[in-house]
């Protein structure tokens, strides 16, 4: 696969929060996102999860199935209790040929609780990695032949949040874990996503690209505010519209090789940001850098 670019419909409406464009049809976010220039799209609330009713919606519209969020528990179930559960995920998007998988450990986490602040979210302790590490593998390998990669989703408010934990998780686990490189995530955790990015190249199968508004990040950390809570003060947004040097990113990304996704996610409220003007904001900041930096 060469370089696409896709956008997740939190543009328009949340999975965490569904009030906020609750209102909008999946066929306006559709529309409105091959109307900015994208190829694909990530799953998002409103998509039927049947293929045979998907595929012909995103058909109608031009677009494909970029991948999908999946929140595994692996600090509390084995491996096959895990595929189990995740079963009518893998097949969906196999069935939609998708060869990544969104995967995020959501065991403790608490970037859905609107009153707790990021402070209290969950730290792994050595017998916790020595539970997740080798589940995690496994859950890889099993998830590989069924011909789906891991794209590890570290994530604000849950258990592989910070730089370090990510480079833990790569050191401990084997290449059949993939890594999604989250730009906005990594840099509101305090990371650089430059340096993940050149770090671990061979490792990264997929890219979720967002801004962050340094300032609104200042002050949400000050406040310690909950991870919903600094969504809605307005941390992230879509590149070109914040602090995160994309260009960098994505020449890192090129000199690592990678192939596969970019994809455009910025958690806003859609009445505070225009969704169609966003998308195309964010779409054509992203077309323009890849293409320099990927022809380079």
């Amino acid at each position: 696969m060469t370089i696409r670019l896709a956008i997740n419909p939190l543009t328009w409406t949340n999975d965490d929060m569904p009030e906020l464009g609750a209102e909008t049809p999946l066929e306006t976010c559709l529309a409105e996102a091959k109307q900015a220039g994208f190829a694909g799209v990530e799953l998002g609330n409103k998509f039927p999860r049947d293929a045979a009713k998907l595929g012909p919606i995103l058909a109608r519209h031009g677009l494909a199935l970029a991948s999908g969020w999946y929140g595994s528990r692996l600090l509390e179930r084995d491996v096959d209790a895990e595929m189990a559960a995740a079963e009518p995920h893998i097949a969906l998007l196999r069935a939609m040929g998708c060869t990544a998988c969104v995967f995020a450990e959501v065991s403790r986490a608490i970037h859905g609780d609107r009153t707790m602040p990021l402070s209290r979210r969950p730290i792994l302790s050595d017998g916790d990695w020595a539970v997740l590490a080798p589940r995690m593998t496994e859950m890889g390998q099993r998830m590989a032949a069924r011909g789906l990669r891991i794209a590890y989703h570290h994530h604000m408010g849950t258990v592989i949040q910070s730089e370090a934990e990510i480079d833990h998780l790569m050191a401990e686990t084997g290449p059949d874990v993939g890594l999604l490189l989250d730009t906005g995530h990594l840099t509101y955790s305090g990371g650089d996503p430059i340096r993940a990015a050149q770090r671990h190249a061979a490792r990264i199968v997929h890219v979720h690209c967002k801004d962050v508004r340094a300032s609104v990040m200042a002050q949400t950390l000050r406040r310690d505010l909950p991870f919903l809570a600094a969504v809605l003060e307005g941390v992230f947004t879509v590149p070109g519209d914040g602090t995160v040097d994309f260009a960098a990113v994505f020449g890192a990304l090129a000199q690592g090789g990678y192939a596969g996704w970019l994809v455009v996610e910025a958690e806003q409220d859609p009445a505070k940001a225009h969704p169609p003007t966003y998308a195309r904001m964010g779409h054509d900041c992203a077309a323009t850098l890849a293409a320099r930096a990927f022809a380079a």
